[in-house]
Formats: C-alpha cells, sequence, structure tokens
C-alpha cells in the first residue's frame, strides 16, 4: 500500500467508522460468547504458530539489518512458547469474571428513584504500542472482554508480526458470526498515521499508549482524545541496611537480567552506606557473571572494580540494557526521597528483614507498584492474575499499576422511577 496522506486520513478515518459503528455490536454479546471468541482465538494462535513466527522472522531480520538493539530485539522476538503465552493469556481472561452490567452500586430516595451503578465499556479503545507484537493479542483479549472495540497502531518494526497475529483474531471473530471489525490494525508504518489517529475524536473514546517515554509523552502533547498514560519504568531498588545478602542477590538478578528491554526491569540500586562493605563486592561478582555494567556514586565505586563513575543524568536513565546504576544512602529517608525524586511512578523494592522500615517504604515511596523482598519484574498482569495487561499506568486518575478488565471500563447510573417528576 502507497502511504500518502491523503490515503492515510480516508483509511484512519474509516477504520474509525467502523470501530465506532462495531461498538453497539459487540455490548450485545454475552459473556459466553466472548469467552468462546477468546479461547477459539487461542486456540487458533497456537496452530497458526507457523505462519506467525514465519512473519516474525521478517522483522526480526529487519531488525538485526537496521542494528536494533538486542533489548528490543528481545522484546520483537516471537517462537513456539511465547505464541503459546499468548494464548495462555487469552485463555486466562476468558475464564475471569465479566465488569460488564456489573452492579457497583445502588441506592434509593426519598421520592423513590431507585439509581443503580453499573459498569459498561469504555467504547472504542485506540491503542498505539512499539515493537512487542505479543500487545497484539492482549490488547484485543482485555478490550474484547471488557466489551470495548480496539483500534491497534503497533510498531513499524513489528508491522508483520502485528498483521499476522490481527488476521488470525478476525478470522475467528468472523467465524464465529460476528464484526470483525472488533479489532482492526492500522497498516501503516508511517509516522503520520498516529497523529492522524490521535485526531479520531468523534470515533475514538480514549487513547492507551504503551512503549518508551518519548512515544508516550508525544502522544500525550498531541491528542485530542482523552489518554490513559503508561509510563516508562525507572526503577529501584533499595536494599535497607537490615537486608538478607543472600536474599538480595538473587532478586537484583532476576530483576535485572530475566528481561533487560521489559519496563519492570531495575534500573538503579540504592544501598544503605551500613551494608555496603558486606553487599557491594557480592553485587560486583554478581553482575560481572551476568555482564551487567555498574555505574556508581562516590561512595561506592570504590568497592566495585571496574564500574564507570555514575553522572546524574544515570540516577534518571531507563537503560533497558545491561547496566545499572548505584547509589549510596544514609537512611531509609534518604532511600525514600532519592527514589522519589528520580523514578517513573512504576515499581520500586525495598529489600529488608525490618518491619518498620519496610512499612516506611510501603507508604513513602510514590509508585503504582511498592516492593518487600520481591522483584520489580512482578508487575505485570498476567503475574497479578489479571490474564494479560493492556500496560502499566502510572497516573492516577482512572487507572494505575497492571489494567486488566476492570481498568477498562467506565460506568453510568441507571435510574427507576414511578412518575416522579422535579419539583
Amino acid at each position: 500500500m502507497s502511504e500518502n496522506a491523503s490515503e492515510i486520513k480516508t483509511e484512519i478515518k474509516t477504520i474509525g467508522k467502523r470501530a465506532f459503528d462495531a461498538k453497539y455490536e459487540l455490548i450485545k454479546l454475552s459473556t459466553e460468547q466472548k469467552n468462546k471468541v477468546l479461547c477459539d482465538v487461542a486456540d487458533e494462535l497456537v496452530a497458526s504458530s507457523e505462519e506467525i513466527i514465519a512473519a516474525n522472522n521478517i522483522d526480526t531480520e529487519n531488525g538485526r539489518n537496521n542494528n536494533m538493539h538486542e533489548g528490543l530485539l528481545d522484546r520483537l522476538m516471537l517462537n513456539e512458547a511465547r505464541i503459546k503465552d499468548m494464548a495462555e493469556g487469552l485463555k486466562q481472561v476468558a475464564e475471569l469474571p465479566d465488569p460488564i452490567g456489573e452492579k457497583l452500586s445502588e441506592w434509593t430516595l426519598e421520592n423513590g428513584l431507585n439509581i443503580k451503578k453499573v459498569s459498561v465499556p469504555l467504547g472504542v479503545i485506540g491503542i498505539i504500542y512499539e515493537s512487542r507484537p505479543n500487545v497484539t493479542a492482549d490488547a484485543f483479549a482485555l478490550t474484547f472482554k471488557a466489551g470495548n472495540v480496539v483500534i491497534l497502531k503497533g510498531g513499524s518494526d513489528a508491522i508483520n508480526s502485528n498483521k499476522a497475529i490481527t488476521e488470525v483474531i478476525r478470522r475467528v471473530i468472523d467465524r464465529s458470526g460476528f464484526n470483525p471489525d472488533f479489532v482492526q490494525l492500522l497498516p501503516f508504518t508511517d509516522r503520520s498515521a498516529v497523529n492522524e489517529l490521535l485526531t479520531m475524536r468523534e470515533y475514538i473514546d480514549v487513547i492507551i499508549p504503551r512503549g518508551g517515554a518519548g512515544l508516550i509523552r508525544m502522544v500525550c502533547e498531541n491528542s485530542k482524545i482523552p489518554v490513559i498514560e503508561t509510563g516508562s519504568g525507572n526503577c529501584h531498588i533499595y536494599i535497607d541496611e537490615y537486608a538478607d545478602i543472600d536474599k538480595a542477590i538473587p532478586i537484583i538478578i532476576n530483576a535485572k537480567t530475566q528481561r533487560i528491554g521489559v519496563c519492570n526491569a531495575a534500573e538503579s540500586l540504592v544501598v544503605h552506606e551500613n551494608i555496603k562493605d558486606k553487599f557491594l563486592p557480592r553485587l560486583s561478582e554478581a553482575m560481572k557473571e551476568n555482564k551487567v555494567e555498574l555505574r556508581a556514586d562516590e561512595s561506592s565505586i570504590i568497592l566495585l572494580p571496574g564500574a564507570e563513575k555514575a553522572t546524574e543524568a544515570d540516577f534518571g536513565t531507563e537503560y533497558l540494557d545491561y547496566i545499572l546504576s548505584v547509589k549510596t544512602v544514609k537512611s531509609v529517608d534518604e532511600a525514600i526521597a532519592h527514589i522519589n525524586r528520580y523514578n517513573t511512578g512504576h515499581s520500586e523494592s525495598i529489600i529488608t528483614e525490618n518491619k518498620e522500615n519496610a512499612d516506611k517504604f510501603l507508604k513513602g515511596v510514590d509508585a503504582a507498584c511498592v516492593y518487600v523482598n520481591v522483584s520489580t519484574r512482578f508487575t505485570d498482569g498476567f503475574q497479578f492474575g489479571f490474564g494479560a495487561e493492556i500496560g502499566i499506568s502510572t497516573q492516577k486518575l482512572h487507572a494505575r499499576g497492571p489494567m486488566g478488565l476492570r481498568e477498562l471500563t467506565s460506568y453510568k447510573y441507571e435510574i427507576i422511577g414511578d412518575g416522579q417528576i422535579r419539583p
């Protein structure tokens, strides 16, 4: 398809209108109908693994040819195991309670009016995301179960993978006798497509960006549609003076190295000065074994052979790489202040055996997810039991943290009377 401004504008407007019309069809589906579609899509994804992986191979090869960073290549790559995980996510969503039509509250006024507050879909959701093609399936599963139509705009680096996954989903929906426009993928790689999507207020109810800080900032600054902001992750782990070092080291290794290109990976370490002499040499050895580069402040660098001196920018950087900054502090209060200054409101963890310090950390750190003696890698809809997630919201209005089904609903009031008029 030749991508010019006129074609993009016309096609996106057509996609928006189709989505707008489809949302009134989707709201009619029963829970059982939605669950069956989700399970059928899950089975079809696994059955179509060869087709999806072939498309993904084109994307990963293009990424290598374009010198894509290792962390981003990891985000992009699909294999049979990851496709099975995608399918399992859909089946988990099918097993979750349907949030639509739930009575949130009910009361009767003195004049006899009965008022119910009932959950309803948001409507049409536009989701803009980057390298991860698994988001295509996750986004469909959650929006669909919550009664929402979705318009997807993936990154150009995953265009073939996203097309293959979307085609499987639409094929199953159509085969089930429903409107395949419950899910649509923008077929354009041109960045102007995002700008055009952000103007479609008459068709789209909310935009959710999922990706790096640059993408999220661009969407928030340019959208004419309400935005639910999902943030980047400059995640910290604080090693308290009462930390169990044998517990701390495996947690740090997991948080930093299990997958480096994800928003819940640890990027910065904060260490109490009273434990640094025992802890930092152990850390240095573990990080060398895992090929992690350390960037440390003056107080800690002498205990970390081979570390580079940290700059101010290091403490506020989401590396998405085998790099970890190290900062020493004199108290849990100083650790909390440092984290609140540099964090992105995503995920923060304290390693300690002291309940008072743990409680202080839980109450004092301003983030969507705050952990005690746990890897930050658990900030994930699948791990939280949501089946999947749209993203990790770091804002405070409407939704915060992993966004599952309930975060993709709004509500309305149903008022039943018997002829009452307002005096």
